[in-house]
């Protein structure tokens, strides 16, 4: 039995995540992020759009696809996105626009039947499985994006190992749930486990224990 998660940790990560961003130099947002090929600035605004592709496919529940959005990179290489923010707003109208986006997914999660599935490309879904898929976005593109911006980011265990349930059931749990999320999202090593260079988690529906 395991512990729901909750529109409520999706937003205490989004939270945390904007609190550690604001400690970024002004001048840094354009080196890269961690091991990725994007800047820092691309980051944030791919996990924007994350979020914000989330909370539309909980609202329009298209049968089988993705909300037809016109998603565009703006450069060769860069990500390709529904939304941007504008750079001449800064640092802090990209930390905005990431808020309002967590905004909305966590007001869809909160609102949305329970019962209810969303289409995912990684399988069907429903809204405590895309509060995970948010977190994860959120855990592991700050991760990123601390890397290259020099800033410690440690998530609280606690919050891990719930997304680690919802999201890769069969993940080793004899590990520090933080670094075992970095290790199924191919980003770190553990003791006794080969590196991941291919991955994905499951979305399905699962059975819950306790609410949290």
């Amino acid at each position: 039995m395991r512990d729901m998660v909750t529109a409520d940790d999706l937003e205490r990560a989004v939270r945390s995540a904007i609190e550690v961003l604001r400690k970024a130099p002004p001048d840094a947002w354009d080196g890269k992020a961690g091991t990725l090929e994007w800047t820092c600035w691309e980051t944030v605004e791919h996990l924007s759009d994350d979020l914000f592709a989330y909370a539309a496919q909980l609202g329009a529940r298209p049968a089988g696809r993705e909300v037809p959005f016109l998603w565009e990179s703006r450069r060769p290489g860069g990500p390709a996105n529904v939304t941007y923010a504008d750079r001449d707003a800064g640092p802090d109208g990209l930390l905005q626009v990431l808020d309002a986006c967590g905004a909305m997914l966590v007001a869809l999660v909160r609102t949305t039947p329970p019962d209810a599935r969303a289409h995912h490309v990684f399988g069907t879904s429903d809204p405590e499985g895309f509060a995970a898929m948010g977190i994860v976005e959120t855990l592991v593109h700050i991760h990123d994006v601390a890397q290259g911006l020099g800033l410690p980011w440690n998530p609280p265990a606690g919050l891990c190992a719930k997304v680690l349930k919802r999201l890769f059931p069969d993940a080793p749990d004899a590990a520090d749930p933080w670094s075992t999320l970095l290790w199924s999202t191919g980003r770190g090593d553990l003791p006794g486990q080969t590196r991941l260079t291919k991955w994905r988690w499951d979305g399905t529906p699962r059975v819950s224990g306790g609410g949290s």
